[in-house]
């Protein structure tokens, strides 16, 4: 294992984190979220590898509940993002104990959307941008 291109990468994920905005960040919440799930689908259907699709489900999970947190509750979107994360946790944690990936186009599509949206308030597409983040 090349340990030099492992810290590489690390400190150019350390950099990325800590020079990006908020919008920027939450983006990349929901590109590891998905990725987790695709690495939870592959671990399942093509290596029958249960603890590494439960180690990847519980990333997803974690990056949702780091969503949940970061929310403002005075916010009145607030109330319907919880209970579209509630939805997405519920859909992983059921994905997770049956291994079972009939949930997972929906789920995908749901954080592709959300990832999809925050890019777009990223690159300054949002004229409301400011009072979300």
């Amino acid at each position: 294992m090349d340990y030099r291109k492992n810290t590489l990468k690390n400190e150019y994920l350390k950099q990325s984190v800590m020079t990006s905005d908020p919008a920027g960040l939450i983006v990349m919440l929901f590109d590891a979220c998905i990725k987790n799930l695709r690495l939870a689908e592959i671990c399942l259907q093509e290596c029958g590898d249960l603890p590494g699709a439960n180690t990847h489900f519980l990333k997803s999970q974690k990056i949702i509940m780091e969503l949940v947190n970061c929310l403002d509750t005075r916010v009145e979107l607030s109330e319907s993002l919880i209970r579209i994360y509630d939805y997405l946790l519920f859909a992983m944690r059921d994905m997770n104990a049956r291994k079972d990936l009939s949930q997972l186009p929906g789920v995908l599509e749901i954080l592709t959307a959300f990832r999809d949206t925050w890019e777009q308030v990223k690159a300054g597409g949002c004229p409301l941008a400011a009072e979300v983040i």
